[in-house]
């Protein structure tokens, strides 16, 4: 399993050099769903897809020896496998009680994406990072 290509602080901090320039914005996300190592043919089934998303999404939860969660994600669309990438990043090797304290809108908040996203864009970011709290919740103590 690969690590996110950025930490979500990284993400945040070079979201704030690129200030309000949103072309280089999307050129970096579309630069982190790059990264996202792919899923085979096997993993895009149903039970990896994410309901709420315009595009398809496909997310596989890992958990460590250590109880941490990690996680590989795809999309058919390029700028939502950035955000599938920032969703990671936001979450990645943390435990199940880490993830349900997670405020994932107060979080991606920091990104400004809000003005920036279409509606159905910003549901299925929300439906991302709501399927992984539900993972977590499912395996909290």
């Amino acid at each position: 399993m690969s690590e996110p290509a950025a930490s979500f602080d990284e993400i945040v901090e070079t979201f704030e050099l690129l200030g309000g320039d949103w072309e280089e914005k999307y050129r970096y996300l579309i630069g982190l769903g790059r990264k996202l190592t792919p899923l085979s043919d096997q993993e895009k089934c149903e039970a990896n897809l994410v309901r709420g998303c315009q595009s398809q999404v496909w997310l596989i939860p890992e958990i460590t020896g250590d109880g941490k969660f990690q996680f590989r994600g795809e999309s058919d669309a390029s700028i939502v496998s950035g955000l599938i990438s920032v969703i990671l990043a936001l979450h990645w090797n943390k435990s199940a009680d880490e993830i349900i304290k997670i405020d994932a809108q107060k979080e991606l908040g920091k990104l400004q994406l809000e003005n920036h996203l279409t509606a159905s864009r910003r549901n299925g970011l929300f439906a991302m990072a709501e399927k992984i709290k539900t993972w977590a919740v499912e395996h909290s103590a």
